[in-house]
């Protein structure tokens, strides 16, 4: 998919905060007019959210929860991103302790092929904790815009309380009663009514999935949430004879540990990019991926987590060899169609050329 524009930061102010439970928040950020053509995006996509804190520069990935806008209207008048602390998060605490109404914060216009475009079928997402964010954007935006699609959405929590949307899906299930089945599945509380307790583990969505859903028929599966629960679903649905070009995934977490075979770079590597449409080149630096190289020399490069999973940094590679440190972010038909991530890329042949504007 091409990048029509290259992703550039605009200072948004905050129109809301939201509690949703004790430990995540959501954010609704007001889009000027002049704007709203920039941040128009698709049902599932994200936003990165930067601050600068003691002289670092702190870059966050948070996914839209508030429906697309009509591709014949305008762009979105406000946008609205849902935020869990994490355990020392250095933005998360902040959103959740500091920002307040009138606040601006420094937004990325959106990113992302975690994306549906409505269509008549049947779809289906399995999702956990904060990764309904996505998949609430999708599911909201299909049944409103295509009254003959369905979507089953089997959501895992610990519990009732810390359920983030909770409010927002009994809605939606409450307008569409007929279209959207809703699945909800705790691990650390029993429910009056639904399922047991328990973890979707693979053995669970084995027995379950068939159960609920003509598994063969459901046009595509959406899949976001802890990296153990994605695999997991992935491989569950790939034994129940599920196509992989039908399944679509979004990791919001993944160990930080860094993979501990690391070829050096050639000596005197060059990479040469494109962004925005010039380009340059530029000599590596020993361990330099090649998101490193072109930042030291292009601070507008798009990047987010730097942990190949948001799939910001996605550029087409034109010419050379890199090795993929970690890909939690591309389809395998991009990566087929040459498509790397540029902070998880390290040159293996001495010159590399890759393209952002693709």
């Amino acid at each position: 998919m091409a990048r029509a524009v290259t992703a550039r930061f605009h200072p948004l102010p905050v129109a809301a905060v939201d509690r949703l439970t004790d430990d995540s928040v959501a954010l609704t950020l007001a889009v000027p007019e002049a704007l709203r053509e920039e941040y128009r995006h698709a049902a599932g996509q994200h936003l990165a959210l930067r601050r600068i804190a003691d002289g670092t520069e702190i870059r966050r990935t948070y996914s839209i929860c508030s429906s697309a806008p009509d591709p014949a209207g305008e762009g979105p008048r406000t946008l609205r991103v849902g935020v869990r602390l994490v355990d020392g998060g250095a933005f998360s605490t902040y959103a959740l302790k500091e920002i307040g109404v009138g606040d601006e914060l420094e937004v990325m216009t959106p990113a992302g092929r975690f994306t549906l475009d409505p269509a008549p079928g049947l779809y289906a997402a399995i999702v956990g904790g904060s990764g309904i964010t996505p998949v609430l954007s999708i599911v909201s935006t299909l049944l409103a815009r295509e009254p003959d699609a369905r979507f089953c959405l089997i959501r895992g929590d610990r519990t009732a309380a810390s359920t983030m949307f909770l409010e927002e899906v009994a809605d939606l299930k409450d307008r569409y009663p007929e279209r959207l089945h809703l699945v909800t599945v705790l691990s650390r509380e029993e429910q009056q009514a639904g399922l047991p307790s328990g973890r979707l583990d693979r053995e669970r969505l084995t027995g379950l999935l068939p159960a609920l859903l003509p598994v063969a028929e459901v046009a595509g599966w959406f899949l976001c949430g802890p990296f153990g629960l994605v695999q997991g679903a992935e491989r569950t649905l790939r034994e129940l004879g599920v196509a992989r070009s039908r399944i679509h995934e979004e990791i919001f977490h993944v160990d930080d540990a860094a993979p501990t075979t690391r070829a050096a770079a050639p000596a005197h590597a060059t990479v040469t990019a494109r962004l925005d449409g010039r380009g340059g080149s530029w000599p590596v630096r020993d361990g330099e991926s090649v998101l490193d190289t072109v930042l030291r020399n292009r601070p507008d490069a798009p990047y987010a987590c730097k942990g190949g999973v948001c799939g910001t940094c996605r550029a087409f590679l034109v010419s050379g060899e890199v090795r993929m440190d970690r890909n939690f972010a591309l389809e395998p038909e991009e990566t087929e169609a040459g498509y790397v991530l540029a902070c998880q890329s390290h040159p293996v042949t001495e010159a590399v050329e890759v393209d952002f504007d693709r």
